[in-house]
């Protein structure tokens, strides 16, 4: 049962999922933030920093200017990688505040017909339900293998109907024929069991990336884990807090708690990095749930990124060789919200024949953020351009991340630009070489 949020502002921001004042008021906008955001990186506009746009939350929270779409296209603007957080001397939760901010921004957006339609389908009805995800899904991998995709693009049609259609066309990942499914499968270790571990299995990454999550439960399994994939589980939620919908994101995450809750594991293993936050975050999430708080809480304290997990195990060390020179990319939701670093770079630096190269600014964000690549495109290439400008100065063969959004936007920029550049997961290089032993 839910009770209202005792500090709402008494502005314009109204309700229990309102930015507090006290959260409002700690930024002392002293500019420490501005060289960490990508996006006043990209256009030099106080605007488009944390710090101009909870000026913006201030101004509408005292009422000296309204919630106008000229002030939502600056929130909108906000990739929400909280690259700003880790900088920040008085401690603000911006990640908190634009969360909020953009849930009550939803409230009073008028978008056109079409677009509430194609937002309720896809965000209402599509994504939270993996039967229909998986459909749509599989109609897009019968597209690009029949033939039709390659059709299209030579016609240049998409181009004539809207070039950000075209733009958008020419990013969608590869299908694979292989899926992930979850359906309360247990994976046995390999040998004596060390742990028995839960693993969030989401909702675009099975159908993505259903190969790499194989490789995942492979790797846990090399490392002594029974592995319980729960068929009740399901999307984390991130998507939906990004777009403002709260209501939703609460659901979605009321499902995880109770499916997980009663998988009997001592942790929840998650291998993408933007799931792995918001379930981090369950507890702040459902804060006013009085039946929900506390079981929140709990899984919260439970959920581990895989590699945080695997160096906490401690993992085995590989003994196979690959012989890459890799880079690695961290993922925003990884590194400054998780503030998750060492890790992946521990994995890949156990791997023989992996040389390890830095690229310059490995945390700044390649672009990918959810739906941003999507609802904020040219702002989204701009920071792609950046990303892999810094890849090759590396000269490495292999980029490596641990995020899905991150790894289709990298594989984008790789074939955008003709590279000769593989994009792999931490654990796919791992598990290659224990495959390799």
């Amino acid at each position: 049962m839910a009770v209202p949020a005792p500090t709402a502002p008494k502005g314009l921001f109204s309700g229990p999922d309102a930015p507090t004042e006290e959260d409002l008021y700690k930024c002392v906008h002293c500019g420490f933030c501005l060289q960490a955001c990508p996006t006043y990186l990209e256009t030099g506009l106080e605007t488009e920093s944390p710090r101009g746009r909870i000026a913006l939350m201030k101004a509408v929270n005292e009422g000296r200017i309204g919630m106008t779409p000229a002030v939502f296209k600056h929130w909108d603007r906000c990739i929400q990688c909280r690259s700003c957080e880790p900088v920040c001397p008085s401690g603000v939760p911006y990640g908190k505040l634009i969360e909020a901010t953009n849930a009550q921004v939803e409230r009073r957006r008028k978008p056109g017909l079409l677009h509430r339609l194609l937002a309720w389908f896809l965000l209402k009805k599509v994504v939270p339900n993996q039967s229909r995800l998986r459909l749509l899904v599989s109609g897009l991998g019968i597209y690009q293998r029949s033939g039709l995709q390659y059709a299209v693009r030579r016609s240049g049609i998409l181009r004539l109907i809207s070039r950000r259609l075209a733009s958008l066309e020419s990013a969608s990942p590869s299908i694979p024929e292989t899926y992930f499914w979850a359906y309360g499968q247990v994976i046995s270790p390999a040998g004596a069991r060390r742990a028995r571990v839960a693993l969030l299995s989401g909702c675009i990454m099975p159908l993505v990336n259903g190969i790499e999550m194989e490789a995942v439960t492979r790797v846990l399994a090399r490392n002594g884990c029974e592995v319980v994939v729960p068929k009740a589980q399901g999307c984390c939620g991130a998507i939906h807090s990004h777009s403002g919908d709260l209501d939703v994101t609460r659901d979605l995450a009321r499902r995880n708690i109770d499916a997980f809750l009663e998988s009997d594991v001592g942790a929840v293993v998650v291998a993408s990095a933007g799931c792995g936050v918001r379930m981090k975050e369950y507890g702040e999430l459902l804060r006013n749930d009085t039946d929900y708080h506390d079981k929140a809480v709990k899984l919260s304290a439970m959920v581990k990124d895989i590699h945080e997990f695997l160096v906490e195990l401690p993992f085995t060390p590989p003994r196979g060789h690959l012989g890459y020179r890799v880079t690695y990319q961290d993922p925003c939701h990884l590194a400054q919200a998780q503030r998750i670093t060492e890790a992946p770079r521990a994995l890949l630096r156990s791997i023989p024949g992996v040389e390890f190269v830095e690229m310059d600014n490995s945390s700044s964000c390649c672009g990918a953020g959810g739906i941003y690549s999507i609802t904020q495109r040219e702002l989204s290439l701009k920071m792609l351009d950046t990303k892999m400008r810094a890849v090759v100065d590396t000269c490495a063969w292999v980029v490596a991340t641990a995020n899905p959004g991150c790894y289709i936007q990298l594989l984008q920029g790789a074939q955008q630009a003709s590279l000769p550049i593989r994009v792999r997961y931490v654990t796919d290089l791992l598990d290659e070489a224990y495959r390799a032993e």
